[in-house]
């Protein structure tokens, strides 16, 4: 476990213990008053000129100095869950540190995070959480550990927001703050036909993302007024990649095609797809974190919906100033999640169970990633601009929404 409170030296002790990028543009804000208010400190904690906010509150002489967690009755008790050994301990550690930023940037008094790697398991991680007092969880990573995680915190009225993008997981006290693959898929489509293009192709491959970007794809199209030309999916190989690619590219007339994969497929399949004649090619949020699509030719001119990496750009320099690295992309998941919990904890009084309830605002939240807020299923909906690949890099031809 990782203490993670509100000093400055408790910040750098966390961070010393604490072993899914592209700058541009400018500040998204929250909804109405009560939104932007909640999110002021936080919106001004990723400051153009430079360093990490520095926070000294009185000290408190009736925290514990035993063993175990302190004995705190002023602050609220947040679990966070993330991997922090293992295969994925690189990006549960930059999502860590960057709730240890947003603790400092907000200057908070009111919010106590404690770490917990789930590594070492996830439902012991959350039942550990539980029994320490935790009143919600922040994470889990990955689906499984969700899945994992979600019956021990609904047992305990514990609320969990995830950092997945498994849309499958959510509900029934989680939600999930995760990059849903359907919702850019959804929005570029959409601009794609307000540009003109009514037949429409895709390329995904066979795997869960594949599948649900398929899904997607299939009901934005007929949404968006659109005609299905066809849907052609492969297995994670060159030879399938450009067999799928010719199938489709000979399936008949189209003007747009979505490939849902990485940069990288995307290359090789691109020309294929393209040898049949000219077609607009689309992609997703993968694409985002890939700047080297604009050094291809075959890709300029392709369009793919994300969110706005203009604050992201700015926490991430942040970031390395006191980390010494880069963050992961996903490292935003784990900053938003703060200002979120900050908000709320205005009013929330310490050791009563977390207000649900306020999740589903209407007004949302906003953040590092932008405006977004949950359905009643759960699910982080987000508002995504539209890029368009140069040899320069990404231009944005479509803002995102700054308002629901």
């Amino acid at each position: 476990m990782v203490e993670s409170g509100i000093t400055p030296k408790m910040a750098e002790t966390a961070a010393k213990r604490q072993d899914y990028a592209s700058p541009r543009r400018q500040m998204l804000r929250g909804l109405g008053v009560v939104a932007m208010a909640g999110l002021l400190a936080a919106c001004q904690v990723v400051p153009k000129s430079g360093g990490p906010a520095t926070v000294a509150p009185p000290e408190r002489p009736d925290e514990s100095v035993g063993p175990g967690l302190p004995t705190d009755t002023d602050r609220h008790r947040v679990a966070l869950l993330v991997p922090q050994t293992g295969a994925n301990a690189d990006v549960g550690t930059a999502i860590a540190n960057a709730t240890t930023l947003a603790l400092l940037d907000s200057r908070t008094e009111r919010v106590r995070i404690t770490t917990y790697d789930t590594a070492l398991g996830a439902a012991a991680a959350a039942r550990q959480a539980v029994a320490d007092g935790n009143k919600l969880i922040l994470g889990p990573l990955l689906s499984e550990d969700v899945a994992a995680v979600a019956p021990v915190a609904r047992a305990a009225k514990v609320p969990v927001i995830s950092f997945s993008n498994d849309s499958s997981v959510a509900g029934n006290g989680v939600f999930i703050m995760g990059f849903v693959p359907g919702q850019s898929v959804e929005r570029v489509v959409a601009f794609s036909r307000g540009k003109g293009h009514v037949r429409f192709g895709a390329l995904v491959p066979k795997n869960v993302y594949g599948d649900r970007s398929a899904a997607a794809f299939r009901t934005a199209v007929a949404n968006a007024g659109g005609t299905l030309v066809a849907v052609e999916s492969y297995d994670r190989s060159a030879t399938a990649l450009t067999g799928a690619a010719r199938r489709l590219a000979n399936a008949g007339a189209m003007d747009a095609v979505l490939v849902a994969d990485s940069g990288g497929n995307t290359i090789r399949a691109v020309p294929v797809i393209k040898s049949a004649g000219p077609r607009q090619i689309l992609g997703t949020e993968l694409w985002n974190t890939d700047s080297t699509l604009g050094t291809n030719p075959v890709m300029r001119g392709s369009w793919f919906a994300s969110v706005s990496d203009g604050l992201y750009g700015q926490l991430a320099g942040k970031y390395r100033t006191r980390f010494g690295k880069a963050p992961y992309r996903l490292a935003s998941l784990g900053y938003d999640s703060v200002l979120l919990t900050v908000r709320i904890a205005r009013d929330w009084k310490p050791g009563t169970n977390f207000p649900a309830n306020r999740l589903l605002a209407a007004d949302g939240f906003g953040g590092i990633d932008g405006i977004f807020r949950f359905n009643d299923r759960g699910i982080a909906v987000r508002a995504l601009e539209v890029s368009e690949i140069g040899a320069g890099g990404f231009r944005v031809v479509d803002p995102a929404p700054t308002k629901w």
